[in-house]
Protein backbone atom coordinates (compact mmCIF):
# COMPACT_ATOMS: atom_id res chain seq x y z
CA UNK A 1 0.00 0.00 0.00
CA UNK A 2 1.17 3.47 -0.78
CA UNK A 3 1.20 5.59 2.35
CA UNK A 4 2.80 8.60 0.71
CA UNK A 5 1.34 12.04 1.22
CA UNK A 6 0.02 13.38 -2.05
CA UNK A 7 -0.42 16.90 -0.79
CA UNK A 8 -1.85 19.27 1.73
CA UNK A 9 -3.43 22.70 1.91
CA UNK A 10 -3.92 24.94 4.90
CA UNK A 11 -5.81 28.00 5.97
CA UNK A 12 -5.81 29.40 9.47
CA UNK A 13 -8.72 27.19 10.45
CA UNK A 14 -8.48 24.14 8.19
CA UNK A 15 -5.67 21.83 7.18
CA UNK A 16 -6.38 19.21 4.50
CA UNK A 17 -4.02 16.29 3.99
CA UNK A 18 -4.32 13.88 1.08
CA UNK A 19 -2.68 10.51 0.59
CA UNK A 20 -3.14 7.38 -1.46
CA UNK A 21 -3.99 4.21 0.41
CA UNK A 22 -4.13 1.31 -2.02
CA UNK A 23 -7.00 1.93 -4.43
CA UNK A 24 -8.49 4.60 -2.18
CA UNK A 25 -7.58 8.21 -1.64
CA UNK A 26 -7.68 9.35 1.98
CA UNK A 27 -8.52 12.99 2.63
CA UNK A 28 -8.10 14.26 6.19
CA UNK A 29 -9.58 17.67 6.96
CA UNK A 30 -8.52 19.01 10.36
CA UNK A 31 -10.19 22.03 11.95
CA UNK A 32 -13.27 23.91 10.82
CA UNK A 33 -14.99 23.24 7.50
CA UNK A 34 -17.22 26.18 6.62
CA UNK A 35 -17.94 28.83 3.99
CA UNK A 36 -14.48 30.34 4.38
CA UNK A 37 -12.51 27.07 4.18
CA UNK A 38 -14.66 24.84 1.94
CA UNK A 39 -12.51 25.32 -1.17
CA UNK A 40 -9.54 23.82 0.69
CA UNK A 41 -11.49 20.55 0.76
CA UNK A 42 -13.36 20.89 -2.55
CA UNK A 43 -10.21 21.33 -4.64
CA UNK A 44 -8.35 18.18 -3.51
CA UNK A 45 -11.54 16.10 -3.75
CA UNK A 46 -12.10 17.32 -7.31
CA UNK A 47 -8.43 16.73 -8.17
CA UNK A 48 -8.55 13.15 -6.87
CA UNK A 49 -11.71 12.41 -8.84
CA UNK A 50 -10.11 13.90 -11.96
CA UNK A 51 -7.09 11.61 -11.43
CA UNK A 52 -9.37 8.58 -11.49
CA UNK A 53 -9.88 7.89 -7.79
CA UNK A 54 -13.54 6.98 -7.46
CA UNK A 55 -13.30 5.71 -3.87
CA UNK A 56 -12.61 8.56 -1.49
CA UNK A 57 -12.28 8.10 2.25
CA UNK A 58 -12.69 11.27 4.29
CA UNK A 59 -11.10 10.83 7.71
CA UNK A 60 -13.28 13.12 9.83
CA UNK A 61 -11.56 12.30 13.13
CA UNK A 62 -9.87 15.73 13.24
CA UNK A 63 -12.80 17.70 11.81
CA UNK A 64 -14.09 19.89 14.64
CA UNK A 65 -16.89 21.72 12.80
CA UNK A 66 -18.84 21.35 9.56
CA UNK A 67 -21.53 23.74 8.34
CA UNK A 68 -23.89 23.47 5.37
CA UNK A 69 -21.21 24.67 2.94
CA UNK A 70 -18.88 21.90 4.05
CA UNK A 71 -21.70 19.40 3.84
CA UNK A 72 -22.41 20.53 0.27
CA UNK A 73 -18.74 20.00 -0.68
CA UNK A 74 -18.97 16.41 0.54
CA UNK A 75 -22.32 15.85 -1.17
CA UNK A 76 -20.93 17.20 -4.44
CA UNK A 77 -17.94 14.86 -4.22
CA UNK A 78 -20.29 11.97 -3.48
CA UNK A 79 -22.31 12.65 -6.64
CA UNK A 80 -19.16 12.77 -8.78
CA UNK A 81 -17.71 9.63 -7.17
CA UNK A 82 -21.00 7.75 -7.59
CA UNK A 83 -21.10 8.73 -11.26
CA UNK A 84 -17.61 7.24 -11.61
CA UNK A 85 -18.72 3.98 -10.00
CA UNK A 86 -17.23 4.69 -6.59
CA UNK A 87 -18.27 6.54 -3.48
CA UNK A 88 -17.32 8.77 -0.60
CA UNK A 89 -16.80 7.06 2.73
CA UNK A 90 -16.77 9.05 5.96
CA UNK A 91 -14.75 7.78 8.89
CA UNK A 92 -14.36 8.63 12.56
CA UNK A 93 -16.80 11.55 12.82
CA UNK A 94 -16.75 13.45 16.08
CA UNK A 95 -20.21 13.79 17.68
CA UNK A 96 -20.54 17.50 16.83
CA UNK A 97 -19.96 16.76 13.13
CA UNK A 98 -22.05 13.58 13.13
CA UNK A 99 -24.95 15.63 14.48
CA UNK A 100 -24.95 17.84 11.36
CA UNK A 101 -25.26 14.73 9.21
CA UNK A 102 -28.04 13.35 11.42
CA UNK A 103 -30.07 16.58 11.44
CA UNK A 104 -29.87 16.99 7.66
CA UNK A 105 -30.35 13.32 6.84
CA UNK A 106 -27.06 13.33 4.92
CA UNK A 107 -25.80 10.31 6.85
CA UNK A 108 -28.22 8.21 4.81
CA UNK A 109 -26.42 8.96 1.53
CA UNK A 110 -22.88 8.29 2.73
CA UNK A 111 -21.20 5.12 3.89
CA UNK A 112 -20.16 6.00 7.44
CA UNK A 113 -17.50 4.07 9.34
CA UNK A 114 -16.48 4.25 12.99
CA UNK A 115 -12.80 4.53 12.15
CA UNK A 116 -10.40 5.06 9.26
CA UNK A 117 -9.21 1.46 9.55
CA UNK A 118 -12.81 0.24 9.19
CA UNK A 119 -13.34 2.45 6.14
CA UNK A 120 -10.18 1.17 4.47
CA UNK A 121 -11.01 -2.44 5.27
CA UNK A 122 -14.61 -2.04 4.15
CA UNK A 123 -14.01 -2.45 0.45
CA UNK A 124 -16.38 -0.66 -1.90
CA UNK A 125 -19.45 -1.17 0.30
Amino acid sequence: MDHGTVGSAQSGRLLVEVREEGSSAVVTPAGELDHHTADLLREPLDDLLAKGFSRLVVDCSRLEFCDSTGLNVLLGARLKADAAGGGVHLAGMLPVVARVFEITGAEAVFTVHDSLDAALAGGDG
